[in-house]
């Protein structure tokens, strides 16, 4: 028999397209073959939400222990959390404080029983900050985002996010900061630390030697000091400490060709400076437009963070407000992000067998 791991799910904010798309990710039998999902949310909303899809018979299975989830397909196991008090009058495609409360609750959950080890890997549906800092302003506190609530309560220092559309992948320097404060935080130990992180993270994607491609900050990686010193300060220095750790860092690169050589193969992940610069090329192969059709034919890439002690994936999208409730919204990237915490959750899991033979997916 294989070992499916556990992949918890959060339902993200309940005002979004989470919901719905969750619904249709767990409509594809195969997935349960693959994986033994766990939705972290609220079953009103869910029940909801089969309506959106037009799945009428799945059925919703609330559970307030992992254990007693059944894991089959055709029945939605969720860590039924009830926080939305009213849903018939809850209001889909709206920011709004219980949405938010909800959305940050489901988070710190999955987070808990990653933590716990009860749930192999987590994976997150779309939270609206605007929602989620409303509720957490009463409490005095703020997050920018998914990544920073999982590095507070999982207590990690030293993180940094990852895009990835299939085997075209990408990790950031810095995120969300001013284009000014980016520039100012291409330091050589970031940098290292982030080539470091991405060495590892294709490792744990079973890569065993990753071609690390470092994008350089300034045109034409600076054109040898022509256009700026950052890369033969801080970025060149920063790979050269990494090629004496055995890491194969190639660069810096020019940014305007690098990453059509990401296309071409010659990298299995790309070192980011700032946040369009990797998010810009992901989302254009990612996200597809049918002009004809004047829809989103496809909506796909995976939000992963890395460096923490948990697996955590992401859809690469937001709460998706003007077209909640439709069930117009693509549910590719949740698949995606499913399928990379599979593999990451099956990839530790063999190094965790320390070599013995593993039937684990």
């Amino acid at each position: 028999m294989k070992k499916r791991p556990v992949i918890g799910i959060t339902m993200g904010d309940p005002a979004g397209s989470g919901p719905e798309i969750t619904i249709k990710a767990l409509s594809d039998p195969s997935l349960y073959e693959r994986c033994c999902p766990l939705v972290i949310g609220d079953a009103g909303i869910l029940e909801q939400a089969k309506t959106f899809v037009n799945h009428p018979e799945i059925i919703i299975h609330p559970v307030s222990d992992v254990k007693d989830a059944l894991f089959r397909y055709g029945t939605v196991d969720v860590y039924h959390m009830d926080l939305i008090h009213d849903v018939k009058n809850f209001r889909i495609g709206e920011v709004s404080k219980e949405g938010g409360r909800a959305a940050f609750a489901f988070v710190r959950t999955v987070i808990e029983l990653a933590m716990e080890k009860k749930i192999d890997a987590t994976v997150t549906n779309a939270l609206n900050k605007e929602a989620m800092n409303l509720a957490l302003a009463e409490e005095g506190m703020h997050f920018d985002g998914h990544t920073e609530i999982y590095a507070a309560y999982t207590h990690t220092e030293k993180y940094t996010m990852m895009l990835a559309h299939h085997d075209f992948r990408v990790v950031h320097v810095s995120t969300h900061v001013s284009l000014r404060e980016a520039c100012d935080r291409v330091k050589k130990d970031r940098v290292l630390e982030v080539i470091e992180l991405a060495y590892k993270a294709c490792q744990d994607l079973g890569i065993q030697a990753p071609r690390i491609g470092v994008c350089g900050l300034n045109p034409h990686a600076g054109e040898n000091g022509l256009f700026g010193r950052e890369e033969i300060e801080e970025i060149i220095p920063a790979m050269q400490e990494a090629q004496k750790k055995g890491i194969n860092a190639i660069g810096p690169l020019s940014p305007d060709t690098a990453f059509s050589q990401m296309l071409g193969g010659w990298y299995d992940i790309a070192v980011c400076m700032y946040h369009d610069q990797g998010h810009i090329p992901v989302k254009t192969i990612g996200f597809v437009y049918d002009r004809e059709k004047q829809t989103w034919k496809a909506v796909e890439g995976v939000n992963i963070t890395l460096g923490l002690p948990i697996i955590r994936t992401s859809v690469d999208h937001g709460t998706d407000f003007p077209h909640a409730g439709t069930g117009e919204s693509n549910e590719l990237s949740l698949v995606n992000a499913v399928d990379y915490a599979i593999r990451m959750a099956g990839t530790i899991q063999k190094e965790n067998d320390h070599g013995r033979n593993s039937d684990i997916l």
